[in-house]
């Protein structure tokens, strides 16, 4: 999400999510902190849309109506998958969801916004052109300069060439694969791998795939339609996605091309194609349960091709190689990024990034989506470019950038941060709760119970130790025996009957017995004591 700000009106760009990274355990979803938005939903004039991937449109269902439920302008496949999301919210009937018409400015207070098309991995992709009064920005979205695109609506660089003529302010760029020499490939290489494929499979072919690539998914169909398969189309996100860009007009699929599972059961190896979700190995994806024939109604057997038609993002490299590794297990033959031209990225690589800054020429620039290495390397082109270093700026979560006549400048970071979904939990977890189930699922845990005369201090129950995690059940009899034993030592040291604060004495059991796991076994559970007082 990027705030842009002008005469005290802001407009926002994209509101999107993230996945959990491996140490956010339990955690489903990430959205941003807005809370200096909050305070100032008045003043937001309109969110704008560049593309319908989930990292730039998926927050929006949990925080639109937190940010003032302003108009939100997107072309139409994004804003048809975003109503998808906001109906499970029920949010679709009272969203201001405006479809906006490519190069058509459009008159939000202090701004006029534009859209462009931009190439990207998903239909319907654009950038932005902004006149503000300070001048004009341009924010490519995600972006490739593919010469040959499916739907063939190539990146408008007329358009970017013509802001370079009229003199760009600012220029905020995808820098994903700056690190990438040459040219990204265009998608069309992908359905040429499909069509070379597809002839030689003698059994059951599945593809596994992003479901918002709907180029991908036209390029599959066509390729299936080619050799006689007919499609069986699995995964909740893939059935929503393919439903909604076929009656919005952008996938063309005949009816008869598609299997249901009475179908699949009837058809022989050779008529199906399994097209699915899971390429990334998520652990009850269809894919990966099939891989482990684990799957009731879907199965891989010997003679089988599998195809992965997706990047592997960084993160879930050991998932999707266990995922590889089961396939073969089963008798499939497996192509994949690194073995065969079966996926192409949706971004551009550095020559296309030269292209673009000498088109549009900016005075200043700030590199945008991407790790921050990406920024820095992107940075440097830049320099290379002909901006000058003074007027390049890496910017962090929350630190804005001032633009005036009188130049730029940086100002005091604002509060940001990341904000965690645990099912319909929305905030309620933060830091100290991953903390301890990190804690919990590197060392386990241990529960002391104790039932205290209030009156007396005297032990009426316990101490009883019980552990999941810690040590193995079989020899833990003897062993939390020893450690109750060490408790009940501690206790006969302190005058329970004086005691005013029960937990001093939960501050000493714990005390204790880390003290012991420590000394014997050298492992650090999580102690919860739970102190009755009768």
């Amino acid at each position: 999400m990027l705030a842009v700000e002008a005469a005290g009106k802001l407009l926002l760009i994209d509101c999107g999510l993230m996945f959990p990274e491996a140490h956010m355990l339990g955690i489903d979803l990430v959205i941003p902190d807005i809370s200096v938005l909050r305070e100032r939903r008045r003043d937001i004039l309109a969110i704008l849309l560049t593309h319908g991937h989930e990292d730039h449109i998926g927050a929006l269902p949990y925080l639109l109506e937190d940010l003032g439920s302003p108009p939100v302008y997107a072309t139409r496949l994004t804003l048809g998958l975003l109503r998808s999301k906001l109906a499970e919210h029920d949010l679709d009937k009272t969203a201001d969801l405006r479809e906006v018409e490519l190069r058509k400015p459009i008159a939000l207070g202090p701004f006029s916004a534009e859209f462009y098309r931009a190439a990207h991995s998903i239909v319907d992709g654009a950038g932005l052109i902004l006149q503000t009064p300070a001048g004009q920005i341009v924010h490519t979205g995600d972006f490739k300069l593919d010469p040959t695109p499916v739907d063939g609506q190539p990146t408008d660089l007329e358009r970017l060439a013509a802001c370079g003529d009229e003199g760009t302010l600012l220029l905020l760029a995808d820098s994903t694969n700056v690190e990438h020499e040459g040219h990204t490939l265009s998608e069309r290489t992908v359905g040429e791998a499909f069509n070379a494929l597809l002839p030689n499979c003698s059994g059951k072919v599945v593809v596994a795939t992003f479901s918002s690539n709907i180029h991908r998914i036209q390029q599959v169909f066509d390729a299936a339609a080619a050799v006689g398969r007919k499609v069986l189309v699995n995964g909740r996100s893939m059935v929503a996605n393919i439903a909604i860009a076929r009656q919005l007009g952008y996938l063309h699929i005949t009816d008869d091309a598609l299997l249901d599972l009475h179908g699949y059961r009837a058809a022989r190896p050779e008529q199906i194609l399994l097209l699915t979700t899971g390429s990334q190995g998520e652990p009850r994806s269809a894919l990966s349960r099939m891989a482990a024939a684990d799957h009731k109604q879907l199965q891989i057997e010997t003679g089988d091709t599998v195809i992965l038609s997706s990047k592997f993002i960084p993160g879930n490299e050991k998932a999707i190689s266990n995922l590889i590794n089961q396939l073969y297990r089963r008798g499939a033959q497996v192509f994949y990024e690194t073995t065969s031209e079966v996926h192409v990225s949706g971004h551009a690589s550095r020559d296309e990034l030269q292209t673009l800054h000498s088109l549009v020429k900016p005075r200043y620039f700030v590199p945008v989506h991407g790790e921050y290495r990406h920024l820095v390397h992107h940075a440097a082109l830049a320099r290379e470019m002909g901006t000058p270093e003074d007027n390049i700026f890496i910017l962090g979560n929350g630190e804005p950038l001032t633009l005036s006549a009188d130049g730029a400048r940086r100002e005091e970071r604002v509060e940001t941060g990341r904000v965690f979904i645990d099912g319909r939990g929305v905030g309620d977890l933060g830091a100290p709760e991953l903390r301890d189930r990190s804690h919990l699922a590197h060392h386990g845990v241990v529960n002391v119970i104790l039932a205290l005369n209030q009156a007396s201090g005297e032990i009426i129950y316990g101490p009883e130790i019980f552990s999941r995690g810690f040590v193995p059940e079989e020899d833990s009899e003897a062993y939390l025996a020893e450690a109750a034993q060490k408790v009940r030592e501690m206790l006969a040291e302190h005058s329970l009957d004086a005691v005013s604060d029960w937990e001093e004495i939960r501050v000493e059991v714990r005390r204790t017995l880390r003290r012991f796991f420590n000394k014997t076994i050298d492992r650090r559970p999580l102690i919860l004591p739970f102190i009755l007082e009768l």
